[in-house]
């Protein structure tokens, strides 16, 4: 059982954070959980989420939307609290993902600024070289930006746009949504099993037809 970290800021893409966030929980990991307020904006806009600032009744949405009613393995954390566990090195985590990641966000963790929780969890993981992915929806990307990712990369972190392929023959959104989040827990987690992995052009398949492949 591992500890896993997942923030979500105010990007579009709420869609991927809502699998992810499954995924670690059904794999009995703990998680936990640490939403801006830019963020609560677009899960209204995209996923006619409402959230109040109430942290156990967040909790409660949050794990409905999840589709997940394990409590004991997720916790919600206040943006704005500098003093929770994850704001200091001391505490002990397998990893944290920003998903998905807003240019602002981006910006100021590459460049050592903190406004809150999310940035410090964040810098703590290249104080303390654990994992951090950070996954960028926006486009077109504008310089400022691809310097940025040049310097967190250079700091330790994975940074993953969310683009999803298309040899997998992808037929609904959740298709795609999968592909990404895939991807992040081939970062996370230790031999993890993709639904869809290139074997070459003949050999395409699912992860459980050819293991050894």
């Amino acid at each position: 059982m591992g500890n896993f970290i997942v923030a979500i800021t105010g990007g579009s893409g709420m869609l991927y954070a809502k699998e992810l966030s499954k995924k670690i929980l059904q794999n009995n990991h703990n998680l936990k959980m640490v939403i801006s307020d830019a963020a609560k904006k677009v899960l209204k806009v995209e996923e006619s989420l409402i959230l109040t600032g109430d942290i156990k009744n967040d909790k409660k949405f949050l794990l409905e939307w999840i589709d997940y009613d394990k409590n004991k393995q997720f916790d919600l954390i206040d943006h704005k609290d500098v003093s929770a566990n994850i704001a200091s090195g001391s505490y002990k985590h397998d990893g944290m993902v920003i998903v998905p990641c807003s240019g602002g966000t981006l910006g100021r963790i590459a460049n050592g600024i903190s406004l809150g929780l999310i940035e410090r969890a964040a810098h703590v993981c290249f104080k303390e070289r654990r994992k951090l992915i950070l996954v960028h929806r926006e486009t077109p990307i504008s310089l400022i930006d691809i310097e940025n990712m040049r310097k967190v990369t250079e700091a330790g972190a994975v940074f993953m746009p969310a683009s999803p392929g298309f040899y997998h023959k992808p037929s609904s959104i959740d298709d795609l949504i999968t592909f990404v989040v895939d991807r992040i827990l081939d970062h996370l987690f230790q031999n993890h099993k993709s639904n869809k992995r290139w074997h070459g052009l003949n050999n395409f398949c699912d992860e459980g037809e050819k293991e050894n492949v």
